[in-house]
């Protein structure tokens, strides 16, 4: 037999256990070996009954991802091959289920005639995540078997249910402590002798919705999709498949449910949801550090700066139960930093999403300072203070004389040049940027900028630290801004354009929300600190003169308004609400500007700003990859997705224009170049985007970056 299926028996019972590591994935050899192996057991006089099982702790995870978009995906046997071939068995067929049970591997449970699970395992059905829905079965048997509300809740939710949930269910026959496969065994044993007696084989598909209320429960659901899933069409094809299986026929129901399944694989937004998918596992691998790359040992950290990012950044480490130094150069303002992180640890108590003794624990792990002395030992450092290079260099050139050799040296600088600061230091293999996104602690996303002298080993096992602090890592090399910040500058450039223009920032803001974004840039600049932006454009005012900048939000600065901090912005606020109120002191700055230009305002339609803010992202994301200051599109897609507000069920920047088709955005580009007040030299479309767009290739496609 394949190994992909390890074969023993067990008295008269052949277990049949998947052997595809790490996740017992359902590629297309183990579904070959799996129903070889089914038959080979039917057919053999000798075995009674069959027990499907994983190993390593798990029972599979489902569809192997490396045959996502490949013709293996659908070759034979297909799932409902397999699955064919289990209920047809006249021997009984027992799943063991221990560890994970996702996806098709619960569909190849659910179409066994008995389930046996161990307390401690999982079962789900995550096809909604990627824009899909349970394509084998899982839509029409789930619902048999534990009625119609508790299968919405498991498909729509997406996530791993509790096997314990499930016991004295019809879904499991039983549910153990320890031993399943002993307990497995005896039950295949047990109902090999009902067989022998005449009893049937229970098969799901032959189970009927039991529900009463089918209707209202459906017609709730379906009102809460639609508002909580506007841009998904997953959910609602989802409940649709439900509803096949209540009111149709099993065959009827699975044809209904492979229609659907056809009509998602094939739209945009799950083709978008599959990219992030994939893109948030390619972004974790670095072409030139292998995975036996050694790593350095990190069992302490030190933040240096208590403000706002750097207790985020401490809590982090805190939440990933590592001791941290938190240094100050004062200690009020020390005394503020402890206070901000307790603080956090004390509402997560009250909301309930943390007991009393699992925060003080993790508050006892920090250990406040105003000595770099007293950090000296510390495995990683990170500095967190105000991003202006000569104090960066400053802190850097203590941390030199400071930190015991082997120590990773980390700057969560923005925008800064980490080779200058590296260059402070008489160990720029041990420099390395980690720029953490506000709130730090919440965040998912993570620049690991590389430096040119950065050692292979701190880039590996800065990696392997981001995934312990739960953050989605994404490798940028240097330029100003890194990937996310050098490209949101051109996004914000042409909004405050289109200001100039004559569009709002409300109708800017509202533009690009209903395009899918979280908040538009005036809210989002309003929230990150007007300040800042200001500051970074001060430099460039003398590092880059050549670039063009409307002075409007200089002015909006100028007056103190830098957003939810001091309650005035682009917007107003209150007190206690972060809601984004008009602000007529910002209508008539605008106004007063604009009589300074030799504009004429113009009425500005979403279609434009959307155009004028997406593209203004593609575009210089285009020349990033060109510089391989990106190693991969799908990298700055999930830099947008999960550090930026772009739409999931769009894909990211480099997706959408794939999307779209690099040919018609190039054209689109062309266009806007023709406005004399929007920069028209930005607007020339990016080498890679010509060259692509003539070949009928995507950032996507291979070699998109030479």
């Amino acid at each position: 037999m394949a190994s992909n299926l390890l074969v023993e028996r067990l008295g008269a019972v052949a277990v049949l256990r998947f052997g595809a590591a790490p996740v017992n994935s359902l590629g297309a050899d183990t579904r070959r070996a799996l129903t070889e192996g089914v038959n080979a057991a039917v057919a053999d006089s000798a075995v009674a009954a069959i027990v499907i099982a994983g190993q390593n702790g798990l029972f599979s995870a489902g569809a192997d991802i490396k045959e996502f978009n490949t013709p293996a995906m659908f070759a034979a046997p297909t799932l409902h091959n397999v699955i064919t071939a289990i209920e047809n068995s006249p021997k009984p067929v027992v799943a063991a289920i221990e560890g994970t049970c996702l996806g098709g591997g619960l569909e190849v449970a659910l179409g066994c005639h008995y389930r046996v699970a161990l307390e401690s395992a999982k079962l789900g059905l995550p096809e909604v995540k990627i824009g899909l829905l349970p394509g084998a079965g899982g839509t029409q048997r789930l619902p048999r078997l534990i009625g119609v509300e508790n299968a919405i809740n498991v498909i729509l939710g997406g996530e791993p249910v509790p096997a314990k949930l499930f016991k004295g269910s019809p879904l499991l026959d039983a549910v153990v402590s320890d031993d399943l496969l002993g307990a497995a065994v005896k039950l295949a044993t047990d109902k090999a002798a009902e067989v022998a007696s005449g009893k049937p084989l229970p098969l799901a598909r032959n189970g009927r919705v039991r529900d009463s209320n089918v209707e209202a429960i459906l017609g709730f659901a379906r009102t809460m999709v639609k508002a909580q899933y506007p841009n998904y069409p997953a959910p609602a094809k989802c409940l649709d498949a439900i509803e096949a299986a209540a009111t149709q026929p099993f065959e009827t129901g699975l044809a209904t449910e492979r229609r659907l399944f056809g009509e998602l694989l094939i739209s945009p937004e799950s083709r978008a949801l599959r990219h992030a998918f994939f893109a948030e596992r390619a972004a974790a691998k670095i072409d030139d550090v292998p995975d036996s790359t050694p790593l350095r040992a990190v069992q302490s950290a030190a933040v240096i700066g208590a403000g706002t990012m750097g207790t985020g950044i401490a809590i982090n480490f805190l939440n990933a139960n590592i001791p941290v130094f938190l240094l100050e150069v004062g200690q009020d303002a020390l005394d503020k930093g402890v206070a901000r992180i307790q603080d956090t640890y004390a509402g997560q108590v009250k909301k309930g999403r943390l007991k009393p003794e699992d925060a003080q624990a993790k508050a006892a792990l920090l250990t406040p300072t105003l000595s770099y002395e007293a950090i000296a030992g510390a495995d990683i450092v990170i500095e967190a203070v105000f991003e202006d290079m000569a104090i960066k260099e400053k802190v850097f050139t203590t941390l030199d004389a400071t930190m015991k050799p082997g120590a990773i040296l980390a700057t969560n600088t923005s925008t800064l040049d980490i080779n200058t600061i590296a260059g402070v230091t008489k160990r720029p293999g041990d420099v390395i940027g980690t720029h953490f996104f506000s709130p730090a602690n919440v965040m998912r996303l993570l620049e690991v900028v590389r430096g040119s002298a950065t050692s292979k080993d701190v880039l590996a096992t800065t990696m392997k630290l981001a995934k312990a602090l739960k953050k989605t890592a994404v490798v940028s090399g240097v330029c100003d801004g890194f990937i996310g910040n050098r490209m949101i500058e051109q996004y914000s450039r042409q909004a405050f354009f289109m200001v100039d223009e004559g569009a709002s920032p409300e109708e800017i803001d509202a533009a690009v929300e209903a395009f899918g974004f979280a908040m538009g840039p005036f809210r989002m600049s309003d929230l990150a600190g007007n300040d800042i932006g200001w500051h970074i454009r001060k430099r460039r005012y003398v590092e880059h003169p050549e670039i063009t900048y409307s002075k409007l939000a200089d002015r909006l600065c100028e007056l103190g308004r830098f957003g939810q901090k001091t309650g005035a912005g682009w917007y107003d606020y209150k007190p206690g609400d972060r809601q984004a109120y008009s602000a007529p002191v910002v209508d008539e700055l605008i106004r007063s500007y604009r009589a300074t230009l030799p504009i004429k305002p113009r009425k500005i339609d979403a279609t434009e700003i959307v155009d004028r803010l997406v593209y203004a992202l593609v575009n210089e994301g285009a020349k990033i990859l060109e510089e391989g200051i990106a190693s991969r599109a799908s990298d700055i897609d999930i830099v947008y997705l999960t550090g930026y507000g772009f739409p999931v069920w769009r894909g990211g920047p480099m997706c959408y224009a794939d999307e779209v088709g690099l040919y018609a955005v190039m054209q689109r580009m062309e266009q806007l170049a023709r406005n004399p007040y929007g920069d028209p030299g930005f607007w020339t479309p990016a080498p890679l985007i010509r060259k692509l767009a003539l070949a009928s290739g995507s950032f996507t496609s291979a070699g998109a970056r030479s």
